[in-house]
């Protein structure tokens, strides 16, 4: 997740200041030719709240954002991640190629917004939507799910009040149907679009969506019901095509119609796949738009996302703009303007270099390698799988906590920061709200994980685990204490920020 930055406070601008002086050898000169931790600048603090004055030599300029860089977590151990880590060189070579294309000027760069179109096409029959004579489905690339969901829920909201104004009834008091399961995007879309979240309670049984729960929230203020195609807690796909005949059954006895939007941001890319049989899409009658991460297992780098509609009704007119100041009309449904042309011409590389046929091997690898690993850490006697292994009921995560039948003195947050002394990023989080007494650990593997790499991580689990086992509970509950001091990020943002956070949010994870 991405904090909210202050600009920095007094105490942190008089300790930079402290520490930067002009003059500490008068007599050395700036070589910008020689060794760069030899030259002068190596000796000054690197600009942190203000910008210079004078100039940096590019190369030393570099080397210094490199060597703050390099206490970054390595992002192949970062598990914690849905968002691809590898891409082979021919796509990072074309990524490099067109990093300054601007898609948004499709008057000068055709090509860029043809490869748009193609990813379209391609995806939308992925998702067996209504092509030729059967329909016209369309699409759209954004800069990943979260974005796609806001243009969705907008769409959602504004096809609704334009029901209800043709019908004379009223526009106010809006509602969207979701498990408490869901994405932060969704809570940010439904307050920022003054709409009213009706969340389906989890509870142990059903820690995802229960459509049978879902269905009794709906009323013809519903715009929309959310099914989620992977959970971010716990990988599980909902059960959409149980939803949708609930939906249908209400409209046939009440009239009430009401549409789904499918959140695919995980297993869009997955599921069509490893199980191709599973009714999730555009097969069923009431999804009228679905979302896609291209930078999940769409297997592009972070930036890239997709939206489909079923068909020009479901995506109201009065919300595509038209714009002319770049050279040519064009239509425009994005939340922002400008944005690279890079992330759609890698998801397009992805998509004809790999073909179903790659897609297909690589998941199925993934699901081998999930399933070895869950054989891994239930042998060690101390975790237990929350995830389904099912591939035709969840991502290749696995989401375990801590047994219970075993005593013990140390939790999961425990041994995700004992996990991370090797390099390993283990998430410990709490389940959505209703179930926030139960705390997991999540690792999801992507397509650069290999058999190997499961080994590994398993041999170091289990050591955490029997380090943990031989720490004396008072060193644990001072180790605990420690932790905060160390979490700066956190103590900059204002007090009403932290504590806002710290009441609504329940451990969001993404």
């Amino acid at each position: 997740m991405v904090f909210l930055q202050t600009t920095g406070t007094a105490e942190a601008e008089e300790n930079h200041a402290a520490h930067k002086s002009d003059v500490i050898y008068p007599t050395r000169t700036t070589n910008v030719d020689g060794d760069i931790y030899g030259s002068a600048y190596s000796r000054e603090p690197i600009p942190r709240f203000e910008m210079p004055e004078g100039e940096m030599p590019p190369r030393i300029s570099y080397q210094f954002i490199r060597d703050e860089l390099a206490l970054d977590g390595n992002p192949v151990l970062n598990l914690a991640s849905f968002v691809t880590t590898y891409m082979e060189p021919e796509a990072d070579k074309l990524i490099a190629e067109n990093i300054s294309k601007n898609f948004i000027d499709a008057e000068e760069y055709p090509m860029s917004a043809e490869l748009q179109n193609r990813c379209v096409n391609m995806i939308a029959r992925l998702f067996n939507a209504p092509v030729g004579k059967e329909g016209n489905s369309l699409g759209v690339s954004t800069i990943g799910s979260s974005e796609a969901i806001m243009l969705a829920t907008l769409a959602l909201k504004r096809k609704w009040q334009l029901r209800r104004k043709e019908a004379g009834k009223s526009t106010e008091k809006p509602n969207l149907v979701m498990g408490s399961n869901v994405q932060v995007c969704w809570e940010k879309a439904v307050r920022y679009m003054e709409i009213e979240p009706r969340y389906v309670n989890c509870d142990e049984s059903h820690v995802f969506l229960n459509p049978e729960k879902a269905i009794t929230l709906v009323d013809e203020n519903t715009i929309g019901v959310v099914a989620i195609l992977g959970s971010t807690y716990t990988g599980h796909y909902e059960d959409a095509k149980a939803m949708n005949d609930l939906l249908l059954e209400l409209e046939k006895e009440t009239g009430l119609k009401v549409p789904m939007h499918i959140d695919a941001a995980s297993g869009g890319f997955v599921a069509p796949f490893v199980a191709p049989e599973l009714e999730w899409d555009f097969r069923l009658p009431t999804v009228v738009s679905i979302n896609v991460s291209g930078h999940k297992y769409g297997l592009c780098y972070a930036g890239i996302g997709w939206a489909i509609w079923r068909s020009p009704e479901d995506l109201p007119e009065d919300l595509v703009f038209h714009i002319n100041y770049l050279g040519s009309d064009q239509a425009s449904f994005t939340l922002n303007f400008s944005k690279g042309a890079a992330p759609i011409i890698s998801q397009y590389y992805v998509l004809i270099r790999f073909g179903k046929a790659g897609f297909r091997n690589i998941m199925e690898n993934l699901y081998a390698n999930t399933n070895y690993l869950a054989d891994q850490l239930v042998a060690t006697g101390w975790f237990r799988l929350i995830s389904s292994r099912d591939p035709a009921k969840g991502l290749p995560v696995l989401a375990f906590q801590l047994v219970n039948d075993r005593p013990h003195h140390f939790n999961e947050t425990d041994v995700s920061h004992v996990i991370r002394e090797r390099g390993w990023i283990i998430p410990a989080y709490t389940m959505a709200p209703d179930l926030g007494n139960m705390h997991l650990l999540r690792v999801v593997l992507r397509e650069d994980f290999s058999r190997n790499r499961c080994d590994l991580l398993a041999a170091d689990l289990k050591a955490a685990v029997e380090y943990l086992c031989k720490q004396d509970a008072a060193h644990m509950e001072v180790h605990r204490a420690s932790r905060g001091k160390w979490q700066s990020v956190f103590k900059k943002l204002p007090a009403h920020i932290v504590q806002n956070k710290a009441q609504k949010d329940s451990g969001k994870v993404c």
